[in-house]
């Protein structure tokens, strides 16, 4: 085993997200930048003193990269991580970490081969008003869960409808594989496995082949329910995610930046009912979201533990997705 401090990473994808990454991992880590964009991958490069490829095979291939962040375009992620870890390399894959839930099964495969580690890029678990209400989730404090209620969204850009996210052959899907993985796997998070799944994906405003907003209401075998809205038509950006007990409730508001300071709420019942007991957390500092996925993937391989999120957390978000599109072509 390569010691945690001599890891070496491959960036694949140097748009908006490989360059998140890549800022939150320790200087001299990345040896090389992909991109198809050369020129993309260059600027990146020079600020690592990294290689430059533009082939994805040939990144996942070399002998100076250990580990792979991978965050290109969702028709490239199976594809990249299954390649990565059939050469033994562990790898970061952003969500939804594939188009289909069978995309991902030649991955399943190849670490079992090869030992290698894939954790999954859902990094809302890490901000740090939802670690903070896992933490209290773990306690106990709230009781036996009730529901989950989440809503996200943006409200794009001009030409926002040209994007490859409205292309179903690289995107898979519209808003539901796009801000709705999010919160499906926050759902799943803290309520667990859904037998149920009953929803809606609709093109509402945006001129495009796929669903501009996605409606769920899942059901969990005792019946605790999650009722998620994502949305690409929230003229003002919004998160809102609220972790309802039956003894106390969490409220997770905004995400920092133009969605509004982060901020969790937990409101405590008590005996005589009526108005609950009320903490609020503030996080106006910059988001370490990032930084803290990359630490976790970091141990997940000092310790050679599975990651959580893994695939396995992805394969069962995007089957709830498959089956509303299956739902929306009946």
């Amino acid at each position: 085993m390569i010691p945690h401090s001599s890891l070496r990473a491959a960036i694949i994808g140097c748009g908006f997200i490989g360059k998140k990454r890549a800022a939150a991992v320790p200087q001299g880590t990345i040896t090389v930048c992909c991109d198809i964009h050369a020129e993309s991958a260059a600027k990146l490069a020079e600020a690592h003193g990294a290689a430059v490829v533009t082939d994805w095979r040939e990144a996942v291939r070399r002998d100076d990269v250990d580990v792979v962040f991978a965050a290109a375009t969702h028709d490239l992620l199976a594809p990249i991580t299954t390649a990565a870890a059939a050469a033994g390399k562990h790898v970061l894959v952003e969500k939804p970490g594939a188009r289909r839930a069978s995309e991902l099964d030649a991955a399943v495969e190849a670490c079992a081969k090869t030992g290698a580690l894939v954790r999954v890029g859902f990094n809302h678990r890490f901000h740090r008003a939802l670690r903070q209400a896992r933490t209290i989730f773990e306690s106990g404090a709230l009781g036996p869960m009730i529901y989950v209620r989440g809503r996200y969204g943006h409200g794009g850009r001009p030409g926002y409808d040209q994007e490859w996210r409205a292309q179903p052959e690289k995107s898979g899907g519209g808003e539901l594989i796009d801000q709705g993985a999010h919160l499906i796997d926050l759902a799943r998070w803290f309520l667990g496995e859904f037998r149920r799944v009953r929803g809606a994906a609709p093109t509402l405003y945006w001129d495009m082949p796929v669903e501009d907003n996605g409606f769920l209401l899942l059901e969990t075998a005792s019946r605790q329910v999650a009722f998620l809205h994502a949305g690409w038509t929230e003229w003002k950006n919004l998160f809102s995610l609220e972790v309802a007990g039956r003894d106390a409730k969490l409220e997770i508001q905004g995400l920092g930046g133009s969605y509004g300071t982060e901020r969790l709420t937990y409101y405590k019942m008590l005996p005589e009912m009526g108005p609950p007991e009320t903490t609020c957390w503030e996080y106006p500092m910059a988001d370490d979201s990032w930084a803290a996925e990359n630490a976790a993937f970091f141990e997940d391989i000092r310790l050679k533990r599975q990651p959580d999120p893994g695939i396995a957390d992805a394969q069962a978000m995007l089957r709830i997705i498959e089956e509303v599109y299956r739902e929306e072509r009946a």
